[in-house]
């Protein structure tokens, strides 16, 4: 099979993850990478064995080898660059969030259906094994009639007024960063493994650190806790360390969810509660391999993730027999495979989130965001 020549856009911490899945893909090459600073493209090239380096990505859009790319850079620069990148004929993967407005994103799914191709969000978080699981336990009524949907998303790289990032800055990241950035897979993986939508929300949000001591150099997401206290320059914050939602769901389901990146020692703790008029189920991404299942009348159970043990449906997102975990890392391969087959497959119902669903978590976040401001339930719309 002819491999499906790709280029990355960005090389921080998601351009490395990213990178690694893709050498994880058997039908995919990785041909150039593009990144504002030459010396440390060069140095990620030279790790990967990725020898096309520039500081200009419009050069990768021109080449006609090039199939498609994934865009990894600052959130203010997505829509533009998926934009080009579309207009170039490319297949586009965009970390989340797919834009910085309801706007940019609705003209991103417009664009991506008039040209026919491949488009995808990287809400990777649903890939996972035991998520799958949920899912289909879900789909096939064990839970039965849907309730109620509780979790949350706590980290704590963020804690301390000297802890920086891009994602701080509201020109970088967008207004918002805590909601955005973690609060969004939340409630993707909400709605994806209930089926269910979220209709109405009341939020309130809360900046802890109105100013951040920033450092005079670029620091790369999740090594600020690495740096001294030094050569700092003292910055105004807008955008949110904490938030906590109650929402509305489907036609009677309730539920509530805080997102938190000043939560010590909490590293990177997705969990989520599904409970039903039959049974519950719960899952945390600290505790990956493992879902855990409540009964009314008999005992609960914690189900280890087994290949031999899962739906077949679920199974199909585990390679490794059981006993052997998968983890962070797997979830973005599953992804990746499954976008990759769709290219090599024209006809391929895609099995991936789309530019529409980071529109959807766009809906979503602008609810949240005008909630706050009002102090009120806002209606979430759905998607025409």
């Amino acid at each position: 099979m002819k491999p499906t020549k790709v280029a990355i856009f960005g090389t921080g911490f998601m351009g490395r993850v990213h990178l690694d899945a893709l050498r994880r893909q058997e039908s995919v090459e990785i041909v150039a990478i593009a990144g504002r600073n030459l010396e440390v493209a060069r140095k990620l090239g030279a790790g990967f064995g990725v020898s096309a380096i520039t500081a200009d990505y419009r050069e990768i859009l021109r080449d006609p080898a090039v199939d498609a790319v994934h865009i990894l850079t600052p959130n203010a620069l997505h829509y533009s660059m998926a934009k080009e990148a579309l207009e170039a004929g490319k297949h586009v993967v965009c970390e989340k969030p797919l834009a910085t407005s309801v706007r940019e994103a609705r003209e991103l799914v417009a664009l991506a259906a008039q040209t026919g191709l491949r488009n995808c969000v990287c809400h990777n978080l649903r890939y996972y094994p035991m998520v799958q699981q949920l899912r289909r336990m879900r789909e096939a009524g064990e839970l039965g009639e849907i309730f109620s949907v509780q979790g949350g998303y706590s980290q704590d790289w963020l804690l301390y007024d000297t802890d920086w990032n891009w994602r701080i800055d509201s020109q970088a990241g967008g207004a918002s960063r805590c909601m955005a950035d973690i609060g969004s897979h939340w409630f993707d993986m909400a709605e994806h493994v209930t089926g269910l939508r979220v209709t109405s929300l009341v939020a309130d949000l809360q900046t802890f650190h109105a100013t951040r001591k920033q450092p005079k150099h670029s620091v790369e997401s999740f090594a600020n806790k690495l740096l001294g206290p030094e050569d700092y320059i003292v910055t105004p914050v807008s955008t949110e360390d904490f938030g906590t939602v109650l929402f509305h769901m489907g036609a009677r389901a309730r539920g509530s969810v805080v997102a938190s990146q000043v939560s010590a020692g909490r590293k990177n703790r997705l969990h989520i509660e599904v409970y039903g008029s039959k049974a519950g189920a719960a899952w945390d991404q600290e505790r990956p391999n493992e879902l855990w299942i409540g009964h009314r009348d008999t005992g609960n159970q914690i189900i280890l993730k087994d290949p031999a043990l899962l739906t077949p449906e679920a199974r199909a997102y585990a390679d490794l027999p059981g006993g052997h975990t998968e983890g962070y890392d797997d979830a973005f391969k599953q992804l990746f495979r499954r976008f990759y087959a769709s290219i090599a497959t024209p006809g391929l119902t895609p099995e991936y989130p789309q530019f529409a669903d980071g529109l959807r978590q766009l809906v979503i976040l602008d609810a949240e965001l005008e909630s706050h401001r009002t102090r009120g339930w806002i209606d979430v719309p759905a998607l025409d």
